[in-house]
C-alpha cells in the first residue's frame, strides 16, 4: 500500500483538507479537475508553490476538499494544507517552507458587528440638531 498524507489548512472561514499520495501529479478539487475549480493560473501556482519549492510537483496526486470562504481564501487554505502534508512526509522540509511563509496560518478574520453601530466600527451619522 502506498503511503498517504493528510493535512488541513484554514483561512478566514475557508477550510481545506488535502490528501497527498505518490502519483503522477493529478489534482482534483471537490471532485472536479484542478483547472476547472481554480481557472486562474495564479491560483493554481499559489497552491502548488510549496511542492515546487521542495520537490517535483509531478510526484504527487492530490485530492483537495475545500468549503467555506471565498475563492482566494480557499486558495490560501489549500496552500497551507499542501505545505502541512509535505511536512507530514518529511520534517526536514519545515526549514525550507517556514521562511517562505507557507506554514503561517493567517489569523485575520471578519470582526463582528457591534450593537448601535452600522458594522464592526462604522457609526451612525452624528447630528448636532
Amino acid at each position: 500500500m502506498k503511503k498517504e498524507f493528510t493535512a488541513t489548512g484554514r483561512r478566514k472561514t475557508a477550510v481545506s483538507s488535502v490528501r497527498m499520495r505518490p502519483g503522477t501529479g493529478k489534482v482534483t478539487v471537490n471532485g472536479r479537475p484542478f483547472e476547472v475549480y481554480f481557472p486562474l493560473a495564479i491560483q493554481r501556482d499559489a497552491i502548488l508553490s510549496p511542492i515546487q519549492k521542495v520537490s517535483d510537483a509531478k510526484k504527487y496526486d492530490m485530492i483537495i476538499r475545500v468549503k467555506g470562504g471565498g475563492v482566494e481564501a480557499q486558495v490560501i487554505a489549500s496552500r497551507l494544507g499542501v505545505s502541512r502534508a509535505l511536512i507530514g512526509e518529511d520534517d526536514v522540509r519545515k526549514t525550507e517552507l517556514k521562511p517562505l511563509g507557507y506554514l503561517t496560518r493567517d489569523p485575520r478574520k471578519k470582526e463582528r458587528k457591534k450593537y448601535g453601530l452600522r458594522g464592526a466600527r462604522k457609526r451612525p451619522q452624528f447630528s448636532k440638531r
